[in-house]
């Protein structure tokens, strides 16, 4: 592993985010013996999650060593480069790429792969943020099971998606939605939910009380509580890097950036990877996407 700042030096490809697809774009790369860069701020998108979870062969390890092992496995290959910083820019220079990081320095590349997953913007209820990615959650499929049968509650705001409510059914019949404010539930969506006998609450949370994370209690403003030990709470997201969009990269209706089966942007060269593109928010995905789209690069660079 070395960390190199040239600005004269081309590589093969610049990753921006070095979490589990951008590391496994880079592994993909390199064994194809390209050089490449990752440049990397150290912000994963679960690092307030304690355990990663449906990962073959990683089931129930802490993200944390999943980061470490990945990257020293990652920095054996010699062709394989890391800048710990912040990307802030990006100009697309005939055919090449410049990515600009926050001390000012730029580096150059053929191809550009952004794995730079999405930020959450959670609801401004007091203790939702302490807990998010141990007890108040986005994907059952990654905590469903270490979760399953406690007393669960599903936060929705707007319109509710029933399918998602129906979804989290499977872990736990001990549900309760909450609109936080008068529900907008339309009547089919209410004799949905009853006839699987969920109970819906329009009462307006104030706080959540807890223990490192671990959900107590929800406390609502009209001074009653209720002991509830996990909260789904699906929340909008934004991109975390706004890179690709200056650029030019589309973006889909859902905010993730648009790509197509290739996993290339709207724009050639540049590549999405990982969270900031795919609705599957999990390691294996990323992971996946990530290998595919350093392969894809590597025959490039090779064939033409």
């Amino acid at each position: 592993m070395s960390e190199n700042s040239s600005v004269h030096k081309i590589y093969d490809a610049i990753i921006v985010g070095g979490s589990y697809s951008g590391l496994s774009a880079a592994m993909a790369l390199g064994r194809a013996l390209k050089d490449v860069l990752i440049i990397d701020n150290v912000d994963p998108c679960n690092k307030s999650t304690p355990f990663s979870h449906n990962f073959l062969t990683n089931d129930g390890v802490k993200p944390e060593e999943l980061q470490f092992k990945a990257k020293t496995q990652v920095s054996q290959y010699t062709t394989v480069s890391f800048v710990t910083g912040k990307a802030i820019t990006g100009k697309i220079t005939g055919s090449e790429f410049a990515i600009q990081v926050e001390n000012g320095e730029i580096f150059n590349g053929k191809f550009l792969i952004f794995a730079t997953g999405i930020k959450d913007i959670l609801p401004p209820i007091s203790g939702i943020s302490e807990c998010w990615g141990i007890s108040v959650l986005h994907c059952p499929f990654c905590h469903g099971y270490e979760v399953r049968n406690e007393k669960t509650g599903i936060l929705v705001n707007g319109n509710a998606d029933t399918d998602f409510i129906r979804l989290i059914s499977n872990w736990t019949k001990n549900l309760v939605v909450f609109t936080n404010g008068t529900d907008s539930l339309n009547e089919n969506q209410k004799k949905e939910l009853k006839d699987h006998n969920i109970t819906i609450s329009e009462k307006v949370i104030k706080h959540l009380e807890h223990q490192n994370g671990i959900l107590q209690k929800m406390h609502f403003t009209d001074d009653t509580s209720l002991e509830i030990s996990v909260l789904y709470a699906p929340s909008p997201f934004e991109q975390k890097c706004k890179i690709p969009e200056s650029l030019g990269c589309e973006l889909t209706d859902e905010g993730y950036i648009k790509i197509d089966n290739m996993n290339e942007t709207s724009l050639s060269g540049i590549y999405a990877t990982g969270d900031n593109s795919s609705r599957m928010r999990t390691v294996a995905n990323a992971v996946s996407m990530g290998t595919t789209t350093g392969i894809i690069i590597s025959k490039k660079l090779i064939l033409h």
